[in-house]
């Protein structure tokens, strides 16, 4: 593999019935900062049937260029035909980078394709950055050291460590990264893409899978990934019953009710409505971390969040370390307070 064919920085670009998905964005804000000590191109590569008008928004959130593969087998997303058209994009353009959303379609995606293409893939990521590798030259071998790699770090063992991974020797670098890790850019107002339509060619049912229905469900809970303030509960905070002096809080500040991993395993809550490594990452202008430890796996689901509340009766609890304001004592008598005394305000100002 001759690695100086590899340019630019590529990105999947997510749609879902002819709509970029929200990661597409954010994943595209990431690959101008990676794009940038690389002196690259950001390419997005947009994939479906009919969805050429989707080019442009692409463009404003950062895209150099758009590679159009669309073709009617790419209707609905399968793994056969997908999978076929993003291993032909990178085997005909050869980015240095593939950037790909840990989404349930990109989890899928991601490792078929790195599989063709026989490359690595660090799934999951939390940071990505340009830098040498190995981080620190083994002495004697200083001039083994690699630079311009991709270093994807990720948490590893149950997010008990994190580690550092890089990828010097094959090409594409692959790495896939979860919905609301990354920021987007500011649109880019009136910005127009650069279109590069490729079909690699599909022969109708070729190995595909025949999709019968489409089920949508409605899900009746809010994302949390969109609120901006989020009143979350522990184990700590009891019981489900307790819950409802977070949901009283939430409704008197404007904000939602969100919870952590242990909530969820004891049946208290949905899955939906869990933040940290196996839940959701959440940004919030304000979090409200209430009866929560504090373990890594929860933090790094929302240690970006703008300004960070916790609420605990263990004064050593590690979420006093990550927290903006802590408070140390008893939710049952806090939270009431505190509910009345922003009710009070706001009758005040009416």
């Amino acid at each position: 593999m001759n690695l100086e064919e590899y340019k630019g920085v590529f990105v999947y670009a997510q749609q879902v019935d002819n709509k970029v998905s929200g990661i597409a964005y954010e994943l595209l804000g990431k690959a101008r900062e990676l794009a940038q000590p690389l002196n690259a191109e950001v390419t997005a590569v947009l994939i479906g049937s009919d969805v050429k008008d989707l080019c442009d928004s692409l463009a404003q959130y950062g895209a150099d260029r758009v590679i159009l593969v669309d073709d009617p087998e790419l209707k609905e997303y399968r793994t056969e035909p997908y999978a076929h058209a993003l291993t032909s994009v990178i085997n005909e353009f050869k980015p240095e980078i593939m950037l790909v959303g840990a989404t349930a379609i990109g989890r899928d995606l991601a490792p078929t394709v790195s599989a063709r293409v026989e490359t690595g893939l660090t799934a999951d990521c939390t940071v990505l950055e340009i830098g040498d590798f190995p981080l620190v030259p083994v002495p004697g071998k200083e001039a083994e050291q690699k630079h311009n790699q991709l270093l994807m770090t990720r948490p590893a063992f149950g997010g008990n460590t994190i580690a550092t991974i890089a990828c010097p020797n094959n090409r594409p670098q692959m790495a896939t990264v979860r919905p609301g890790v990354m920021q987007k850019i500011d649109p880019i107002k009136d910005a127009k893409a650069n279109i590069v339509e490729f079909n690699p060619g599909f022969t109708p049912d070729h190995k595909y899978v025949t999709i019968k229905e489409i089920v949508k469900s409605v899900n009746q809970v809010a994302d949390i990934m969109d609120a901006k303030i989020l009143v979350s509960g522990g184990r700590g905070v009891g019981s489900p019953e307790n819950f409802k002096l977070l949901q009283d809080l939430a409704d008197a500040i404007g904000g939602q009710v969100a919870c952590s991993r242990a909530v969820v395993d004891a049946g208290w809550m949905p899955k939906d409505m869990q933040v940290g490594q196996t839940g959701k990452t959440v940004r919030p202008q304000v979090y409200f971390a209430i009866g929560i430890s504090g373990a890594i796996q929860h933090v790094a689901g929302m240690e970006e969040s703008d300004l960070i509340v916790a609420i605990n009766k263990d004064a050593d609890a590690p979420i006093f370390d990550v927290a903006d304001y802590g408070v140390v004592g008893d939710l049952n008598k806090i939270l009431p307070s505190l509910t009345a005394q922003i009710k009070a305000a706001k009758e005040a100002k009416k």
